[in-house]
């Protein structure tokens, strides 16, 4: 047990590492803000700068950016309605809202302590229930993992605030956009129309920044003239009362984002987008409308996605298989230092398993402080002219879509999709099932291929294997009832049911 604590406590015990932490949580926070500088690639590139030095340091480093860039992410999201990270998506949607109502301070605290809270619970199941978890995920087939994207896919409707119709266009638009490019599977060619240009596939960066960012710079121009909104900073942490109020909704949507980060190939982004549309279905009334400024709306999906990092741990350092991106590269960087992740570190090497844990802990920590330090100066943003905020967008867009592959081609395609997104939300067409979609797109296409080849593409042995499996029968059952809840019929039959209650 001493020693359990000695290695857990190594990162507070020793300066040098403590600091390292903390380094790279704040350039975490601000690399996680930038559109288009994502975790996965300032991890990838500390790599080359750490692999001669200590598995430690080298680790704290990059634990404290992947922990501050998780939750970077949302700052742009609130304040210019561009997600810094395809997990603060959910975010954009009730943030933006909120600081265009001069309430930027209140949101960015309520996202920081609730994004603080959901990184502790899912530190926790990693430090406690690793191996449970671990098992549970690996239970998972290709046909579940197919199953899982068609449930994603379905969040349509809480996407999508008006029609369904539209909001499932839109959803089959970004699965459409997701499968150009070169077949993984077959080398073939897929909707490139014979387009050299098309064959390497458009960048998913390139299509969220220009739908989110030049769209709304495009849409600032019909208000050019229109003063900016003040913003309230007097009281940024969140009262205790609304802490409390939400704490059964953040306890939920961080168990959704652990076992959705357990799940390889997943991550924060599909958590996320999954916790806000349980929010949706469970808060009865709520004091704003989602996609309004519902607090709730920044609860689930900032716990989730910040749960979804301890989750991502779990099959990395248990089974030593990634849970998304980013513990990809740390599987790597951990063996250039000699060590192999998976079972038998578990069993040969404890010390590194808790000295990772405390590492994620000390990053948490400080991911709250400098969360909620600087606000003042970064709700600033939201209180520039629109004159001068709308060139702005745009070059933070530019940049962001060129960061990626450093790639011109990648700004053409924002720009373009920017004009595009543009037109959907002139039109009333949600822009968040795009994303969705494209996101899924390549779980959706991979998974049910790999599904139907292992039953020798026999639909009924695919279907009987769904229904011999528990698991696959109940996700099954619940993208039906999905699906269900969302048609006029059930809209209906919902409201006839009320009514009746109410006369007897």
């Amino acid at each position: 047990m001493m020693s359990v604590l000695h290695d857990f406590f190594t990162v507070f015990l020793q300066p040098q590492l403590f600091l390292l932490v903390g380094l790279g949580t704040f350039a975490g926070v601000y690399v996680g803000a930038i559109p288009g500088l994502s975790v996965t690639m300032a991890v990838s590139i500390l790599i080359s700068f750490t692999f001669s030095w200590d598995v430690y340091p080298a680790i704290s480093l990059m634990i404290g950016i992947y922990m501050g860039g998780v939750y970077g992410g949302s700052r742009t999201a609130i304040l210019l309605n561009i997600p810094g990270a395809p997990s603060a998506i959910a975010t954009a949607m009730d943030g933006y809202p909120m600081a265009k109502r001069g309430e930027a301070g209140t949101a960015i605290g309520v996202t920081t302590v609730m994004s603080f809270f959901g990184g502790l619970v899912g530190i926790a199941v990693l430090a406690l229930a690793a191996p449970f978890v671990s098992d549970f995920a690996l239970k998972f087939q290709p046909r579940d993992y197919m199953l899982l994207a068609v449930l994603g896919i379905l969040l349509v409707g809480s996407l999508s605030s008006g029609s369904l119709i539209k909001g499932i266009f839109s959803g089959a638009l970004g699965i459409g956009i997701g499968a150009v490019g070169m077949d993984p599977l077959t080398f073939t060619q897929r909707f490139t129309f014979d387009i050299p240009l098309l064959t390497q596939g458009i960048s998913f960066i390139a299509v969220m920044i220009g739908m989110f960012g030049v769209s709304e710079a495009l849409l600032q121009l019909h208000n050019i003239d229109l003063p900016a909104v003040r913003q309230k900073i007097d009281k940024i942490v969140p009262s205790f009362g609304t802490v409390k109020k939400h704490l059964p909704l953040s306890l939920q949507t961080s168990t959704i984002g652990v076992l959705i980060g357990a799940l390889p190939g997943t991550g924060g982004d599909i958590a996320a987008l999954m916790a806000y549309d349980h929010a949706k279905r469970v808060t009865k009334n709520p004091e704003r409308k989602f996609g309004e400024g519902a607090i709730e709306g920044l609860v689930a999906p900032e716990t989730a996605n910040n749960a979804a990092v301890g989750g991502a741990f779990i099959p990395m350092m248990t089974l030593g298989i990634p849970g998304d991106a980013v513990t990809a590269i740390m599987i790597g960087a951990l063996f250039i230092h000699g060590l192999n992740p998976g079972p038998m570190l578990m069993i040969d090497q404890p010390h590194m398993f808790w000295f990772i844990v405390g590492a994620l802990v000390t990053a948490n920590f400080f991911m709250l402080l400098f969360g909620l330090t600087g606000i003042k100066l970064f709700t600033k943003i939201v209180e520039i002219p629109r004159a001068f905020l709308i060139p702005l967008i745009m070059l933070l867009s530019i940049v962001g879509a060129y960061a990626v592959n450093n790639s011109i081609t990648d700004v053409y395609w924002m720009l373009g999709f920017g004009v595009f997104g543009y037109f959907m939300r002139h039109y009333g067409y949600p822009l968040g099932p795009v994303i969705l979609g494209v996101i899924l797109s390549r779980l959706l296409d991979d998974n049910w291929r790999r599904a139907i080849i292992s039953e020798r593409e026999d639909l009924g042995r695919f279907f009987g294997g769904i229904f011999s499996s528990p698991l696959s029968t109940v996700l099954l059952i619940t993208v039906v009832l999905i699906f269900v809840s969302q048609t006029p019929l059930w809209t209906k039959a919902k409201a006839r049911l009320f009514k009746k209650e109410a006369t007897e």
